[in-house]
């Protein structure tokens, strides 16, 4: 991911001093054009990098630059930290590399970026396209009210859509925020109890004063593992099913989640999904008719057939005079 490559790009010139594109080029092995525009971008930041010609010239930072990030401000720290911290199966090398960037933020940074850390978590799969679409479904002054709620610890009051359900005001303790593929959630407790949030779902939120009821250190991996699992055991329905492109958000939308995604034969796609019950299943996928075909279970294959040998049997034989009631 650009971000990763990006935040690697500093690191290597504030530890090794002046590089060439070449050598930034084989350490991050991209192209020298790719090096080009990165340096731009991170120019174009903020970050005081600069080029020296000749023989000897390359790439470095500004000395200034060697003992703190100055040229980002909160947010870019924040989204920056964010971009690679706390992901699932996260690497090693990329875990150092997050922990050097929090030891050279401003120290009016510090707490915030540790904070976030343990509080947003983002699954490896999930690109910087779809995060983008995700932060699009939600209104800014919406996720920016959610988001100061998870990172300063206050509870915050929600007005939120949950399937088939009017929009209702509930207040929460969150706990963090994910995001899976193309999915963001709020884990919170509510009254005590554990709770998952699409934010989707979410048409307006508010950040309260009070303290938030959760515990000062989180495990926001395990956590999110340890409710998908409950999830799943609650008499949720796995389906694997192949969709037309064209209708895979109809069908992402009647679904609770999504446990798997890959590209199929003739361009269509092949979707590992989890519904509420095998009613929802079969309903989802009579809507989408001939631009979807669930695989399993053959449970759900069997009621499809039977629905549709229903349907068939019903206008097989054409009605010749029907009687149209008149008024």
């Amino acid at each position: 991911m650009r971000a990763d490559r990006l935040v690697s790009l500093v690191l290597l010139l504030r530890q090794r001093g002046r590089l060439t594109a070449d050598v930034l080029a084989a350490e991050l092995e991209v192209s020298t054009r790719t090096v080009l525009r990165d340096i731009e971008a991170l120019s174009a930041a903020g970050v005081p990098v600069y080029a020296e010609r000749g023989r000897h010239g390359g790439f470095a930072l500004l000395p200034g630059f060697r003992t703190e990030l100055t040229g980002l401000n909160h947010d870019e720290a924040l989204a920056l930290l964010t971009a690679g911290s706390g992901v699932f199966g996260l690497g090693s090398a990329l875990a150092s590399a997050m922990r050097k960037v929090v030891d050279a933020l401003p120290e009016s940074h510090r707490t915030t970026a540790s904070e976030a850390a343990q509080r947003i978590l983002v699954d490896p799969e999930t690109d910087l396209l779809s995060r983008r679409l995700i932060t699009q479904e939600v209104p800014d002054v919406t996720m920016l009210e959610v988001r100061r709620a998870v990172l300063a610890g206050h509870k915050l009051r929600i007005l939120y859509a949950a399937t088939d359900q009017e929009p209702q005001w509930r207040t929460v303790d969150p706990i963090g925020l994910v995001t899976v593929r193309d999915r963001g959630y709020l884990l919170a407790r509510r009254s005590g109890e554990d709770r998952t949030y699409r934010l989707s779902r979410m048409q307006a939120a508010e950040e309260l004063p009070e303290p938030a009821e959760r515990p000062n250190q989180v495990d926001l991996d395990r956590i999110w593992r340890d409710r998908s699992a409950q999830f799943l055991a609650d008499g949720h329905l796995t389906v694997l099913v192949r969709v037309n492109p064209v209708r895979r958000e109809d069908l992402l939308n009647a679904a609770v989640a999504v446990r798997a995604e890959a590209p199929d034969r003739d361009g269509w796609l092949r979707l590992e999904l989890t519904f509420e019950d095998s009613w929802h299943a079969e309903w989802a996928l009579w809507q989408l008719g001939a631009n979807a075909e669930a695989l399993a279970p053959q449970s759900l294959r069997t009621a499809l057939h039977s629905r549709a040998a229903t349907m068939a049997t019903r206008y097989e034989t054409p009605i010749d005079n029907p009687d149209i009631p008149c008024g």
